[in-house]
């Protein structure tokens, strides 16, 4: 049951993040992705409220809600939320070091994957 409202509430998460970083960026029709960032910080906004209350919570009612919303929903929505989320808990728990190396790690070696994704798709469209 658990699989069913992930998947629901990721499904959910992305389409909201679609629209509405598509209305974002189409409105305000500036080059810089407002949109991504709008979503990144909602998604952050909200994974950071929802992992604040407890559990048994009468806002999430139950496990199963928090399934849906923190991990479906807001993993649908955007990731960093989750990256943001799991920073502020090494900080949080005075792991200061692996909170900054997780920062780091992660700009570093994620623009580093998209330069090589990008690169071979470019080997693979020239090797054809």
């Amino acid at each position: 049951m658990h699989y069913l409202l992930i998947a629901f509430g990721g499904a959910l998460g992305s389409v909201v993040r679609y629209w509405l970083s598509t209305v974002v960026d189409t409105r305000l029709n500036s080059g810089f992705p407002w949109g991504t960032l709008g979503v990144n910080v909602t998604g952050c906004l909200l994974i950071g409220l929802l992992a604040s209350l407890d559990a048994g919570d009468r806002l999430l009612g139950s496990a199963q809600t928090r399934f849906f919303l923190m991990t479906g929903l807001c993993g649908g929505y955007t990731t960093f939320s989750s990256f943001s989320l799991q920073t502020l808990s090494l900080m949080k728990e005075g792991n200061w070091h692996l909170a900054l190396t997780y920062v780091l790690g992660s700009v570093v070696l994620c623009l580093g994957a998209v330069w090589l994704g990008h690169a071979g798709a470019g080997w693979l469209h020239t090797a054809r």
